[in-house]
């Protein structure tokens, strides 16, 4: 059984999404956010302090998207993989890190200055100059967004999982708006798979059943 440490759409979400993707069974550990700080007990399990972690047997793993790989290929003959041999094999790849390093990398740092620090230790600023970097790198995906419906292989894969959690972490911190045209109609593809519903029901259930607020994080969202 794979075990799965998560908060609510943290990175962690990525992997749920791939395992209810793959109709994998699994255990779904729920986690406030951030666990180092509100469930001390939790770095017993990852002394890092940071979600997701997953045990699949004797296999530990605390990387979102090395997870989103490394369940591609466990699952044996899956679409969400993309093989050496294929002609997408390398922009899977590109893409599968990208939607972490260079997507989801300054959003953190917008979290952290513009949300998580206390009111006197903010730096607007340097919210304001990663959320552009954010949205240069995203304008990126429109060229090619523009000419296909996914990002390898011409299928949906774990390298679309990877990057459509960089977009929900930007909708979550009021980005949306300024998604270019076809990196939104992207964005409203993923989110009406099953899959993807599938996990944000996975979650809201397992917080309720485990009594974690199903609020993602205090201050998550700019307020009006």
């Amino acid at each position: 059984m794979i075990i799965l440490y998560h908060s609510m759409s943290a990175r962690s979400f990525r992997p749920l999404w791939m395992l209810e993707e793959l109709g994998m069974r699994y255990e779904l550990k729920m986690l406030p956010f951030p666990p180092r700080l509100l469930d001390k007990s939790y770095l017993e399990v990852n002394p890092l302090g940071t979600v997701p972690t997953l045990f699949d047997g004797d296999v530990r793993m605390t990387e979102s998207a090395a997870m989103c790989q490394y369940l591609a290929a466990r699952a044996g003959a899956t679409s969400l993989d993309v093989a050496p041999g294929e002609a997408g094999y390398g922009a899977y790849l590109n893409y599968l890190h990208f939607g972490e390093a260079t997507l989801t990398f300054p959003q953190t740092l917008v979290l952290r200055y513009a949300h998580f620090e206390s009111k006197e230790s903010r730096l607007p600023q340097v919210a304001e100059d990663y959320t552009r970097w954010f949205l240069s790198r995203l304008r990126s995906l429109e060229p090619v967004l523009t000419q296909q419906d996914y990002l390898a292989a011409g299928r949906f894969t774990a390298a679309d999982i990877s990057v459509g959690y960089a977009l929900l972490l930007a909708e979550h911190l009021g980005l949306k708006l300024s998604f270019t045209p076809a990196v939104l109609a992207y964005w409203e593809r993923l989110r009406v798979r099953d899959g993807f519903r599938c996990a944000m029901f996975a979650q809201e259930k397992a917080a309720i059943a485990q009594g974690v607020s199903t609020i993602p994080a205090p201050d998550f969202c700019p307020k009006a």
